[in-house]
């Protein structure tokens, strides 16, 4: 019989205990899939005593994760820890450095890190896996980086964070404000006690960061992802988006534009017909456009134990099979050196929510300050009247550039009529 593929794994959390527990049920199929079985020798955490509800008697246990690199009876490392540095960091390159496999489930690392590991990968001649870092269950990685090797992509759109999705699918069907969702998504644990790296759109741009380098074949950039969060979207934005056939959701976009690619996280208004306008809950969706294959839309479950276990189970067995893919899809000398475009340079069409008092001149005064900077308007709706008090007025726009409506802003925020910093959500065509 061949050997098993000794593993050893870093972090016995949800997803670390999720994959012991997938590794032993289906270690048949497993088995037959990989070629040989995969078995897991050796495990790092700080706990001992704390039950997970895997068996884990017979295992060689380290305390420090740099240490299970070390282990010469352990043939692939899977880094379960999480955070983009620290023991991770350490772990992973510690492991490659020793000349083994890793298998990691951590976008953070790799959004800040995945150029210099990717480098160490190569030097060592090793794999470097990481399908469980984005969309959880869903094959994103191997479908863009493998599956659609072929096609020049255009644009990649994601919904990447489970928890504002879920947050933003409950305002809409049942009327509630942010605040009071989060409270019930942190009780139901769909959310951190503390939240902001999801809801302020940091857990997406890592994920998108990622897909980006595998899209446009260039090294992965972090720092060039524009990001904004979930915080100031209203239960009446979401309302008045149903009216105009549009639902509110958290996107990452990689899209190719002119003079280069373009990164971006924030809340998007998307029209009810395209697909990922119906991917509800703690669901994510990946939705690639290629020129020879078109639309390819992935849907499924983002997190938790289950799916992640199964993208880490599914690159362990492609390392079984001596299956290899160059970190980012081509190696370092042949990946492009194409800009990143900043997000004033971003052209769109945008939703506009302001309060004001209900006086006359009002409209006038703004769409006055919107023709100074070169902005038309699609649509308004103004809503009642209430003479002396506030009112909202909403206005939708044709294409115009990012700088030009944030100046426009900038003026309308200053206005007396104006009583709340304004609403702006960006209209996706997509």
């Amino acid at each position: 019989m061949t050997r098993p593929l000794a593993i050893g794994v870093a972090g016995l959390g949800t997803v670390g205990a999720g994959v012991l527990k997938l590794l032993r049920d289906n270690a048949g199929i497993i088995a037959a899939r990989a070629g040989r079985p995969i078995a897991v020798t050796a495990v790092a955490a700080r706990d001992r005593t704390r039950n997970r509800g895997v068996p884990l008697d017979g295992l060689r246990w380290y305390e420090d994760p740099v240490a299970l690199a070390g282990d010469d009876k352990v043939d692939v490392v899977v880094e379960l820890i999480g955070g983009s540095d620290g023991p991770a960091k350490g772990l992973v390159e510690a492991a490659l450095a020793a000349g083994k496999p890793v298998v990691t489930a951590n976008k953070a690392l790799l959004a800040l890190h995945g150029g210099a590991l990717a480098e160490k990968a190569d030097t060592a001649g090793v794999t470097l896996a990481f399908e469980a870092a984005v969309a959880g269950g869903i094959p994103a990685i191997k479908g863009l980086r493998e599956g659609l090797a072929a096609n020049n992509i255009a644009r990649v759109t994601g919904i990447l964070n489970g928890t504002c999705n879920y947050i933003l699918t409950c305002m809409r069907d049942q009327g509630r404000e942010f605040a009071d969702v989060l409270a019930e998504a942190q009780k139901l644990g769909y959310a951190e006690a503390d939240p902001s790296f999801d809801i302020d759109g940091v857990d997406a741009a890592h994920k998108l960061a990622i897909l980006a380098a595998l899209a446009f074949g260039r090294p992965v950039d972090f720092s060039a992802v524009h990001v904004e969060g979930i915080r100031n979207v209203t239960a009446l934005d979401i309302k008045l988006a149903e009216e105009l056939g549009y639902r509110i959701k958290l996107l990452g976009i990689a899209q190719a534009v002119d003079g280069g690619i373009s990164t971006r996280v924030h809340p998007c208004m998307v029209p009810v017909g395209h697909p990922i306008a119906v991917v509800d809950g703690v669901y994510n969706a990946v939705v690639a456009e290629g020129d020879f294959v078109g639309r390819v839309v992935l849907e499924g479950r983002g997190a938790g134990a289950g799916p992640t276990a199964s993208a880490v189970v599914a690159d362990l067995i492609d390392i079984a099979r001596n299956r290899s893919t160059p970190v980012w899809g081509a190696s370092a000398a042949a990946l492009s050196n194409t800009p990143a475009v900043p997000m004033d340079q971003h052209v769109g069409a945008y939703y506009l929510r302001l309060m004001v008092l209900d006086r006359p001149g009002v409209v006038a005064e703004i769409t006055g300050v919107l023709r100074d900077h070169a902005i038309s308007l699609e649509s308004m709706i103004q809503r009642g009247r209430s003479p002396g008090e506030a009112v909202p007025i909403v206005l939708t726009t044709h294409d115009c550039q990012e700088a030009s409506m944030r100046g426009a802003l900038a003026r309308i925020a200053a206005l007396d009529s104006v009583l709340e910093p304004p609403a702006l959500i960006r209209i996706e065509s997509l």
